[in-house]
C-alpha cells in the first residue's frame, strides 16, 4: 500500500497537498527550488494578492485551515468601477452575503507550509528537480553545493507551477500533449499605501477595478490598509508598456487614465520603474497521470490567466477532488490518479477559457450599458427562478460543488435564452414593467431545471 508521497514545489497547492495526506497518514516529504520564503531574507517584495472564494476555502476545510486563512483574509462584496472622470459604480457579486476574499499569496504559502510542519510534513528548501523516473516514482534534486538526492516514494507529485521541471522532464515522452500560449498582455504591480491612520484610502470591501476597454488596472486591499494594484497592460503596441519609458511618459499617462488613483500613489513612479513586466500564459497538457504513480497537479497541470480569480481555487479544488477519489477508491492510488485525472482535466480546460473571456468582460464589458442591463436582468431572474437560471459568476465563483466544465457548459446555454428574453420587445421598452415581466416570467417557466453533472468521482 502507498505510504511514501514526494511532492515537488512548495508554493501554494504543493503545501496544501501535502497537509491534506500528511492528516491521513502518508509520509511526505516536499522539494523546493526556491529558499525558504519563511526565513530567508531575499525574500522580498508585494506578491500580487488572490481571489479566495468557495472552491479553495471548501479545499482549505478539508485541511482544517479555513478559519486560520479567513483570519488574514479581507472580505469583497463585489466590483467598484472607476471610470476615467474618477466617478465610481458597484457592482456586488452575488446575493446579500456572497463575497470572495483578499488574501496575500505569500502570507498564504507561508501559513500553509507551517501548518504542513506542524502535521510531519518535511521540507527541503534550495532542491532543483533535475530528473524525474515514472516507473520508480523517484525524482533527483540538486543542491546549490553540487549534492544530488535521489527521493524514492510511491507516490510523485509534480506541484512546481507553470513552468514545472516535473512536466518538463514527462514532456520528453511520446503521446504528451503540451502547449503554452501567451495573451498580448502582461501585468505590473502597483501599490496604495495606507493612510496616515493605517486605514484605508478607498473602499476596503471590493475589488476595484479601473476598465479602459483594452487594458485595466485593479487593486485589492491588504490588512495593512494598502492596497496591491495590478496594471493588466499590453506589451508592444500602442498604448502599451513599450511606450512608458520615462517618467514623464508614465507620469503623464496615469493622470490621463488613472487620475482619481495618482494622488494615492505616492511610489508610483519607483513601483513601476522597479516591479517586474511580468508575462500571462495558460498551460494545456495531457495525460496528468503516469503509470498510476507519478501526477501532475496545480498550475503544473492547467496554468491560467488570473482575470477569473480562479487560478489558486482551482488548485486548491485539485487537491480537495484527489482526496475524495482517494476516499472513493479506499486508498488505491492507481485507481483515485486515474479518476482525478478524468475529473480535472476537462475542469482545467473550461476555467482556462473562462478566465481569457472573463479578461474581456473587466476591462471592456463592466462599463457597458447594455451588459450591466443584462446583469440586472439576470440577478432578477435568478432570485425568482433559481433552479432554472445560475448566473456564471455565481456557478463559478460561490459554488462548491459545479464543475468547471459544467458551468461553462450552462454559461453558453444561458447566454442564448438572455438574448432571446433581451430581443422580446416588452422587455427592450422596460424590463420591469408588468408586460415585460409577464413575458420573461412565461419563457422561464416553460424551461426545464438546471441539470449538473457531478465532479466528484461517486
Amino acid at each position: 500500500m502507498a505510504q511514501n508521497i514526494t511532492i515537488v514545489g512548495a508554493g501554494l497547492v504543493g503545501s496544501l497537498l501535502a497537509t491534506v495526506l500528511a492528516k491521513r497518514g502518508y509520509t511526505v516529504r516536499v522539494f523546493e527550488r526556491r529558499p525558504d520564503m519563511r526565513t530567508s531574507a531575499g525574500y522580498a517584495g508585494r506578491s500580487i494578492n488572490l481571489a479566495m472564494s468557495d472552491r479553495g476555502l471548501r479545499a482549505l476545510e478539508t485541511a482544517g485551515l479555513a478559519e486560520d486563512i479567513r483570519e488574514i483574509a479581507i472580505p469583497m462584496h463585489g466590483r467598484m468601477m472607476h471610470d476615467k472622470q474618477g466617478v465610481q459604480t458597484y457592482q456586488p457579486y452575488g446575493k446579500e452575503g456572497q463575497f470572495i476574499n483578499s488574501v496575500s499569496r505569500g502570507e498564504l504559502n507561508k501559513t500553509l507550509m507551517s501548518a504542513a510542519e506542524r502535521h510531519g510534513v518535511t521540507f527541503t528548501f534550495n532542491a532543483r528537480c533535475v530528473d524525474v523516473n515514472i516507473d520508480t516514482a523517484s525524482a533527483t534534486f540538486e543542491l546549490p553545493s553540487g549534492e544530488t538526492i535521489v527521493t524514492n516514494a510511491d507516490i510523485l507529485f509534480g506541484a512546481d507551477g507553470a513552468f514545472s521541471a516535473v512536466r518538463g522532464k514527462l514532456q520528453t515522452r511520446d503521446r504528451f500533449d503540451y502547449s503554452q500560449s501567451y495573451i498580448e498582455h502582461g501585468y505590473k504591480e502597483l501599490h496604495i499605501p495606507a493612510d496616515a491612520t493605517s486605514g484605508f484610502q478607498i473602499e476596503k470591501n471590493v475589488l476595484h477595478i479601473w476598465p479602459r476597454h483594452n487594458y485595466m488596472m485593479i487593486g485589492l486591499p491588504n490588512p495593512d490598509g494598502s492596497f496591491t494594484l495590478t496594471l493588466f497592460f499590453a506589451h508592444h503596441g500602442s498604448p502599451s508598456f513599450d511606450e512608458l519609458r520615462t517618467p514623464e511618459q508614465v507620469t503623464a499617462f496615469f493622470h490621463q487614465e488613472f487620475a482619481d488613483a495618482v494622488p494615492l500613489m505616492p511610489s508610483l513612479l519607483e513601483d513601476f520603474f522597479t516591479n517586474p513586466e511580468s508575462s500571462l500564459v495558460t498551460v494545456r497538457c495531457n495525460p496528468w497521470v503516469f503509470n498510476g504513480k507519478v501526477a501532475l497537479i496545480g498550475d503544473a497541470a492547467h496554468a491560467i490567466v488570473p482575470f477569473y480569480g480562479q487560478g489558486m481555487n482551482c488548485g486548491f479544488e485539485d487537491c480537495s477532488i484527489l482526496i475524495e477519489c482517494l476516499d472513493h477508491y479506499n486508498g488505491d492510488w492507481a485507481l483515485a490518479l486515474e479518476s482525478y485525472a478524468r475529473l480535472r482535466k476537462p475542469a482545467g480546460d473550461a476555467i482556462a477559457d473562462l478566465a481569457l473571456a472573463n479578461f474581456i468582460e473587466m476591462r471592456d464589458k463592466v462599463a457597458d450599458a447594455r451588459f450591466l442591463w443584462r446583469k440586472k436582468i439576470e440577478a432578477w431572474i435568478y432570485e425568482q427562478y433559481p433552479t432554472k437560471l445560475i448566473p456564471l459568476y455565481t456557478m463559478v465563483t460561490f459554488s462548491a460543488h459545479i464543475p468547471y466544465n459544467e458551468a461553462l457548459r450552462i454559461g453558453k446555454e444561458q447566454d442564448v435564452l438572455m438574448e432571446d428574453i433581451m430581443s422580446i420587445p416588452e422587455v427592450l421598452n422596460d424590463w420591469t414593467s408588468d408586460e415585460a415581466v409577464q413575458a420573461i416570467r412565461k419563457v422561464m417557466e416553460s424551461r426545464p431545471d438546471i441539470t449538473i453533472a457531478s465532479g466528484s468521482p461517486s
